[in-house]
């Protein structure tokens, strides 16, 4: 971010022995993150081929499943953006899924070598590690001379509570590590003579952050276009500003140019191409923020394991805010603290960091306002934005996320500005206890896990091979969706072990099918579905009459199975499946099953 150049260049090191003592804390930095990182994901850590993510196991076999179709493309020259191998006969489009294409390719050795469970944890703990480390390098590098000052910042960041809730399973959003690199690089377009070469580097950058988290990407690029706005029009700063336009445009272009030329074929399937769908299958007021929100506490935190955390998110993978009334007071009391001994310049960056905090904060509470769990009736002005293309497929909740890094500046240049400057012990010991009020009860607590349903030995020896053709359909039931996620997973562990391929109908994605031509969770229920998913649920077994089994008859033949499979043990995502019950609906939906290996196996005749 743009600051005055006594701040951004700091004073020349005094001696050797500064240097060494400056790595140290470097290291000591680099070590904190991945403590934490690895105390986070420790209970996944205990055996991450059995342990799952309580509150959303469905995304993480999810992303197990996206690991091992990415690497499976790579070794078979398949299409990464569109696969026929879920939702038969119509396929998946991709590129409008979170399809993490670059993760997928870069640890598909990993993936072969150990299984996508373990990938997805190794993934899941670097980037909350790498999310410390990049904000510590941007901080301490470019923007505050004091290194305690900018660990600080970094490491609140990377752990806030918006990070740590969904470091439950989202390895899109916690590649937080994304957003530094594009301010560090977005900011560098200012540099003469270098236009065209950083221009390219930004560009490469935005393609791999389109591949991994593209809403990301789209609001880290919404926060900078207002954060440049607002600084460059302040009076302090319109000359600096209008000195660098032409430079910055000129990078900017090469950016677009590189950035498109990467990204032709994802963005034409994004928004032309098969399975596309506009806006989301997400209700933008239940995934909105409370108001009441931002004062709250976390559940993974120490405040919530002492009874503090509140349940006002819609679900405990979206805390984007839940800072605590101490850190919001503490961050108002820096930021008047700093504006009061700041220059016309450093007022121009205050300025515009208040401006992305507010207008984020705000969009974040959606459609109508909430607070402490009361919807009223006032409107938000993303009631306005959210109808606009490519806004009204992000949730606004998530905006909040934006806050984190605002707030974690503000207490990066504040501690910066203590210890650069003289003051009463009073005084010091009063900052302290603050910071330590403030952010001591936010320290996270490692994600809840438990043990999930093991794959079936029927899919781990390979014995389906000799009940589906090559490339033929598979369907466990319930059928896989995202509470069902079972079929999936058995995907992933056949493509990664490299058994082959099998198909298999629905599955968990975001497709078209929604109300008003928006997306949904996976495709429109069929009756077949329909009826496992209701015994599964409600443990009754259906009435079944003859224009029942023509139904069944006509779905499977519509999916062209070739055999249905039931295993002992059937993962929930949201609750405990009653498996006797959608076994008795299958033997009466599809007659007596036959038992191979570990499952009940109903053969389905090919026409």
């Amino acid at each position: 971010m743009p600051t005055s150049p006594s701040v951004t260049t700091g004073p020349a090191p005094a001696s050797p022995p500064r240097t060494v003592r400056g790595r140290g804390i470097d290291l000591i930095v680099v070590l904190a993150a991945l403590a934490l990182a690895v105390w986070v994901t420790s209970g996944l850590w205990r055996d991450p081929n059995v342990r799952t993510i309580t509150v959303n196991s469905s995304d993480q076999a999810l992303f197990e499943w996206l690991l091992a179709f990415g690497g499976h493309t790579l070794t078979h020259g398949e299409n990464p953006l569109f696969t026929h191998l879920i939702n038969v006969p119509d396929g998946v489009n991709l590129a409008v899924n979170t399809s993490i294409t670059v993760y997928a390719v870069v640890f598909a050795p990993l993936t072969y070598l150990v299984g996508p469970p373990v990938t997805f944890l190794v993934i899941l703990t670097l980037n909350l590690a790498a999310t410390a480390i990049a904000w510590y390098v941007l901080f301490s590098r470019q923007l505050v001379r004091s290194r305690l000052a900018a660990a600080v910042g970094a490491l609140f960041i990377a752990y806030s509570p918006g990070m740590v809730s969904h470091a439950n399973a989202h390895l899109n959003w916690t590649a937080g590590w994304l957003v530094p690199l594009l301010i560090w690089r977005a900011f560098a377009l200012r540099r003469p003579g270098h236009w065209l070469r950083d221009g390219v580097i930004l560009g490469v950058l935005v393609a791999i952050a389109f591949s991994i988290a593209a809403e990301g990407l789209f609001f880290t690029a919404l926060a900078l276009g207002l954060f440049v706005i607002v600084w460059s029009l302040h009076p302090a700063r319109r000359a600096e500003a209008r000195a660098a336009l032409p430079n910055f445009l000129r990078g900017l272009a090469v950016t677009a140019v590189v950035a498109g030329a990467l990204l032709a074929y994802p963005l034409w399937l994004h928004f032309a191409g098969p399975q596309r769908f506009h806006g989301t299958g997400f209700d933008p007021v239940t995934h909105s923020e409370d108001i009441a929100a931002f004062g709250a506490y976390p559940r993974r935190s120490i405040a919530g394991e002492a009874g503090l955390g509140t349940s006002l998110a819609p679900n405990p993978t979206e805390e984007n805010s839940f800072f605590g009334i101490p850190l919001l007071l503490l961050t108002v009391v820096c930021f008047v603290a700093l504006w009061r001994r700041a220059d016309p310049a450093r007022r121009a960056t205050l300025w515009a960091l208040a401006a992305v905090a507010v207008v984020f904060g705000v969009l974040s509470w959606g459609p109508v306002a909430k607070f402490d769990g009361d919807r009223t009736d006032v409107p938000m002005p993303f009631d306005v934005l959210g109808q606009l293309p490519v806004v009204n497929a992000a949730l606004p909740a998530r905006l909040a996320l934006v806050v984190a890094p605002v707030i974690g500046l503000l207490l990066a240049y504040t501690l910066d500005q203590l210890r650069s400057a003289r003051r009463r012990r009073s005084t010091e010991v009063a900052w302290s206890i603050g910071f330590v009020v403030a952010l001591l009860p936010l320290l996270p607590t490692p994600l809840l896990t438990d043990e999930r349903e093991p794959i079936p030995r029927f899919i781990t020896a390979g014995t389906w091979r000799d009940y589906v053709s090559p490339g033929g359909v598979l369907t466990p039931v319930p059928t896989a969706v995202d509470i069902y996620p079972d079929g999936q997973r058995w995907q992933a562990y056949a493509l990664s072990h490299r058994q082959g391929e099998f198909r298999i109908p629905a599955g968990f994605f975001l497709g078209p099918g929604g109300p008003d031509g928006r997306g949904r969770i996976g495709p429109v229920p069929r009756p077949f579905s329909a009826l496992m998913d209701q015994a599964a649920r409600t443990g009754l077994v259906p009435i079944v009459t003859d224009g029942t089994l023509r139904e069944v008859r006509a779905d499977l033949a519509y999916w062209r199975v070739e055999a249905v499979v039931l295993p002992d043990q059937v993962h929930g995502a949201k609750f405990e499946v009653d498996q006797d019950a959608v076994r008795r609906t299958a033997t009466a939906l599809l007659g007596e099953p036959q038992r191979v290996d570990d499952v009940w196996l109903w053969r389905v005749p090919q026409d």
